[in-house]
Order: structure tokens, then sequence, then C-alpha cells
């Protein structure tokens, strides 16, 4: 058993597969008998699993919608916390200035 990668020439990306060798009675000839195993990561050189029909590349994609949608709740929060504390201090200024007069 053995890993091969190739090339797709047409989109550019590399596949990986893993491959058994076994001996054809009829033909006489060795033959390899090939599995996909998944997308190699062009920057990491990584294997990513995929079943070869775009699958994974929908799941992924639901994935950074929501990794997208929760640091957008994230910043709200932070812009929230900046404006009660903003009120805070103008608050305390404005009972100040009147404590003062």
């Amino acid at each position: 058993m053995a890993i091969v990668y190739q090339h797709d020439k047409r989109c550019g990306i590399t596949y990986a597969y893993e491959s058994k060798s076994y001996w054809d009675k009829e033909t006489k000839k060795r033959r390899a008998k090939r599995k996909l195993i998944g997308r190699v990561d062009p920057e990491t050189g990584e294997i990513v699993p995929t079943d070869g029909r775009r699958r994974n590349a929908e799941q992924n994609k639901a994935a950074k919608e929501k990794l997208h949608e929760e640091a957008l709740y994230e910043k709200a929060l932070k812009q929230i916390a900046a404006q009660e504390a903003l009120i805070a201090h103008l608050k305390k200024e404005l009972e100040q200035r009147d404590a003062s007069d």
C-alpha cells in the first residue's frame, strides 16, 4: 500500500490516493486499485480528507460563515461594552460638575 499524488492541470489541485497493487490473473499483469484520500493543501502539504464530490467544500463554507457570524457578534459585544464605559464616565463627569456648582 502506498500513497500516490496526482496533479490535475485543469484546476491546479493535487489529489492524494491510496494505491494497492494486485496481480491480475487474466491479463497476467500487475494492476493497481486507487482510492481517493483527499486534496493536498498547497501551503502546508497536508492531506485534507474529501469524498471527491465537493461535499467537504460545502461543510467548510458553512463553518466559515459560522465563524464569521461569531466574530461579528464578539465585535458588537466589545462595541457595546465600550459605549457603556463611555456613558458611565460621562455620567461621573456630569455628577462632578453638578457637585462643584
